[in-house]
């Protein structure tokens, strides 16, 4: 029998009866971090990072039964021993590390290598077994330095005010929307935000995150505070009542996708940057080869293409079908921004 296997409720652990970011409800959950797709709400008990204790609380209810752990604390349920370490996706994210009678499997979550001074820099953990994700498996997604996006979004947004345009700009409320925050220059104006977006830095905030000041949009809010201003909201914003009552304005998307030459011109949008709290293609590759594990499974993405790539190398890879979905620009994080994103 398997460690861990894949059933119609997600990634299950026999041995101990509990699952990893299952997509049904079950009666025990092992969350790697809060964005919707990951952590759904109908569980009987989670546990999860205490980093994303506040978050999933906010999101999934107050009365939840949540257990949290630091990295690399062990918890044994039924002779097995899990361990969570860090992930590099957002504040909270976590691999999981499982371990039974000698052997060892990961569950990556969602997870990148570079540091971006907001979430636990991501470690390789060593393992036999390795569940990865894959949304940007392809060799085109080779993400630019940090400080080369962050001066460009400052140059854009420093040129739309001089035009007394408002710079609205578009980027998942948990764990991107703070991560842009963190690249922008306050002195070029003010920052405003929608509500989804101040909801989390609030949550991340009382957590002792310094963020730059922002200034939430409510329905009393006046259209001449907006001139020149910049505005993060969620993808799910864009387009809607809520962004054209901001007046005139210059859109973007920070998004992975956004390396794809033609995706910015589906969008609408008139500038697109290449910011992804995902692995980029040698990303993945570099994580990969750091666990040393000769068992791939790939769960969301490009994972025929990825799998047949680590096949190549000689690695044992296949894909499997899961209801992850990594980065999109058609949601926001699966409607979360849209039921309770607020004015």
């Amino acid at each position: 029998m398997s460690l861990l296997i894949f059933n119609e409720c997600g990634i299950y652990c026999p041995p101990a009866d509990v699952y990893i970011d299952p997509w049904r409800p079950v009666r025990r959950a092992i969350i790697t971090h809060a964005h919707a797709d990951h952590a759904r709400p109908g569980h009987q008990a989670y546990l999860a990072h205490h980093l994303s204790a506040a978050v999933l609380r906010q999101r999934l209810g107050k009365g939840i039964r949540l257990q949290t752990l630091g990295y690399g604390k062990k918890l044994t349920i039924k002779g097995v021993q899990f361990s969570l370490h860090p992930a590099g996706h957002i504040p909270g994210s976590a691999q999981v590390r499982v371990e039974y009678r000698g052997a060892i499997w990961v569950v990556s979550g969602d997870y990148k290598l570079e540091s971006d001074g907001l979430s636990t820099p991501f470690q390789p953990v060593p393992c036999h077994h390795f569940i990865t994700e894959c949304t940007f498996g392809l060799p085109v997604y080779r993400w630019p330095r940090p400080a080369e996006v962050e001066g460009a979004i400052n140059a854009w947004w420093q040129a739309n005010r001089a035009a007394g345009k408002v710079s609205l700009l578009a980027g998942y409320s948990l764990g991107k929307a703070q991560r842009l925050l963190q690249g922008l220059d306050p002195a070029i104006g003010p920052i405003f935000t929608h509500g989804a977006v101040e909801n989390v830095n609030e949550v991340l905030r009382r957590d002792g995150h310094r963020l730059p000041p922002t200034q939430r949009i409510t329905g009393r809010s006046q259209k001449k505070e907006w001139a020149g201003a910049l505005v993060i909201a969620p993808p799910s914003a864009i387009g809607t009542p809520w962004s054209r009552k901001l007046g005139v304005v210059s859109t973007a998307f920070a998004s992975g996708w956004m390396a794809l030459r033609g995706t910015r011109r589906r969008r609408a949008a008139d500038r697109g940057f290449v910011v992804s709290d995902h692995a980029d293609w040698p990303g993945l590759q570099t994580a990969v080869r750091e666990t040393g594990a000769q068992h791939v499974y790939a769960t969301h993405g490009y994972t025929d293409i990825f799998s047949r790539w680590l096949r190549e190398q000689g690695l044992d890879a296949q894909p499997v079908e899961t209801l992850y979905e990594g980065e999109s620009l058609e949601r926001a994080a699966t409607g979360y921004e849209e039921t309770t994103g607020g004015p």
